[in-house]
């Protein structure tokens, strides 16, 4: 990945601990904004991608561990490399538990501290991805109307058409040209990729979980 196009976030109150991050990033091609205070950065509410947070745990104000509360309340897709001068091994269970990548002491290494940013951007860069697909695929579904949806839903509980048509009271040629479309719209080739599709999103959003339209 070209360390160009990612956004690393630093928040520390400490402002020599701040330049010395900033530079050591700044060397290996990241973009680098830095923060003061934990409030600054969360005041943003939109953050750049890809992109990883630097974040000192002990500060005036707003922790650390409550920064990533918040970003984990708001679904967030932020990754936390922290750092700290004062840690304890209840606050790295607890970070790590939220889904920090790690909990590293103060005076970081800096080779350490590369290597778990590299592996944050990489980590939100696939969550990114995942989160796209998973956009497209429920857009997919929004496009069909409530009998191709009811159809949807039949095939990927597994009947044939035959099956639909009798369920449904309609000729089999029918099925098969809402079939087609359900396809179509759902850009797939295969019963398979429908049903893997299906499987991706949400369990509340799953044509599977839904009860079938009726006229």
């Amino acid at each position: 990945m070209n360390n160009k196009t990612a956004k690393i976030y630093v928040v520390d109150d400490d402002a020599s601990v701040r330049k010395s991050l900033a530079r050591l990033l700044c060397s290996v091609d990241y973009q680098v904004d830095t923060f003061s205070s934990p409030q600054n950065f969360l005041d943003l509410k939109q953050y750049e991608h890809p992109c990883c947070l630097i974040l000192d745990v002990s500060m005036p104000g707003l922790s650390g561990l409550e920064v990533q509360q918040k970003l984990v309340s708001n679904n967030a897709n932020v990754p936390i490399v922290f750092i700290t001068g004062y840690g304890s091994i209840p606050m790295s269970v607890r970070a790590l538990k939220q889904g920090a990548m790690n909990f590293l002491e103060k005076p970081v290494d800096r080779s350490e501290l590369l290597a778990e940013v590299e592996k944050a951007i990489q980590l939100n860069t696939r969550v990114d991805n995942e989160r796209a697909e998973i956009l497209a695929i429920e857009q997919h579904i929004n496009s069909l109307t409530p009998r191709e949806r009811e159809v949807f839903y039949l095939v990927v509980k597994g009947y044939l058409n035959k099956q639909i048509a009798a369920q449904l009271e309609v000729c089999e040629k029918t099925i098969k040209v809402h079939r087609a479309r359900v396809m179509e719209k759902m850009k797939v080739k295969s019963l398979a990729e429908l049903v893997h599709l299906n499987e991706l999103i949400s369990p509340d959003q799953r044509i599977s979980q839904l009860q079938p339209y009726r006229v």
